[in-house]
């Protein structure tokens, strides 16, 4: 029994080391894709990030975001990135996005990695590479990044307003939004789970709190007792004030997003909505139960499935110079 146990085992080691290559291969991306022509890139990027996690451990929140926002539109081609122009509106400027801060450490990376090797690596490896080393720096899982993607020309606003997962769109929404892209039901609450570092806006939970159904009611699948806690901070046309997504440790990556979530805490309606699926809903009590005993794996896994939507490799698109204009 204790043979085929570890037959078992090491055939399960070969599946997965398989699909790895698989994966790798269907979407043009390899790990240590700069590893002749540009050997020190990720310590390069490491390096430079940690100058700026270790001063403010509160910028990990949003590089790991400014990620998500850039796979979900067009895939992860560092569109986000891109300035508006006097002819174009990027998606920088759009709504969902104004709140995104730490464009000024991508900037600082892709310079210092200009510096070493000027035209190599790309700014959607930047972003990838920054939201894996940042979550790594607050307590979070280490994962391998495969690279070579390439960056996009093109960034409109308008396909950030409508097509970015929304913290107020509830379960069959969300569903939709991700299997669009490629990502599965546990993939929406793994990534979720991101949530366990950050902030959010009052104006963002005002409707919650104050006018749920128009009527002047509060959301009834929230907390009583928190929705008090969290209306002593967000006042009524608040638009200011910031609380924290995971009270308490919201500046280090864990597993309490889901307690939190599994006693009708979590911030946006997006998060209460994981409840009213049963998939999401048994990923969360799981997680809540066990300590988020398999949510760093499950985190990395998914993180490395999502970079791989919609790259451009191979002759498409372009190394940009800088990540804010196109070459």
């Amino acid at each position: 029994m204790a043979i085929q146990k570890l037959f078992s085992v090491l055939f399960l080691h070969l599946a997965l080391a398989f699909l790895l290559v698989e994966l790798t291969n269907a979407g043009g991306l390899q790990l240590g894709f700069y590893r002749r022509t540009c050997p020190d890139a990720e310590l390069i990027v490491h390096q430079t990030l940690y100058r700026y996690i270790s001063r403010d451990r509160t910028l990990a929140a949003p590089l790991l975001r400014m990620h998500f926002h850039d796979c979900f539109i067009r895939g992860c081609d560092g569109s986000v990135l891109l300035s508006s122009t006097k002819k174009n509106q990027a998606e920088k400027d759009a709504i969902p996005n104004k709140t995104l801060r730490g464009f000024n450490v991508i900037d600082a990376v892709k310079s210092a990695l200009e510096k070493k090797c000027p035209g190599v690596v790309s700014c959607s490896d930047v972003l990838a590479l920054v939201a894996r080393d940042a979550v790594l720096m607050i307590g979070g899982p280490y994962w391998d990044v495969p690279t070579g993607r390439r960056d996009g020309r093109v960034s409109i606003a308008n396909e950030a307003l409508f097509n970015l997962p929304s913290p107020f769109a509830n379960i069959t929404v969300l569903k939709q939004q991700f299997a669009a892209t490629g990502l599965s039901v546990k993939d929406l609450a793994v990534l979720s789970g991101g949530h366990t570092i950050g902030i959010g806006h009052c104006t963002i939970i005002s409707n919650r709190l104050y006018n749920f159904t128009g009527k002047g009611d509060t959301d009834p699948s929230l907390d009583p007792r928190y929705a008090a806690q969290l209306k002593k901070k967000c006042k009524p046309g608040n638009s200011n004030t910031v609380v924290e997504m995971d009270p308490g440790s919201f500046k280090t990556f864990d597993e309490d997003y889901y307690t939190i979530v599994a006693k009708r805490r979590g911030l946006f309606r997006s998060d209460a909505a994981l409840l009213d699926d049963a998939e999401t809903r048994d990923y969360v009590k799981f997680q809540s139960r066990t300590q988020g005993s398999t949510f760093a794996q499950d985190f990395a896994e998914s993180m490395v499935k999502m970079g791989y939507i919609g790259v451009l490799t191979g002759k498409q698109g372009e190394i940009r110079k800088r990540c804010a204009v196109v070459n």
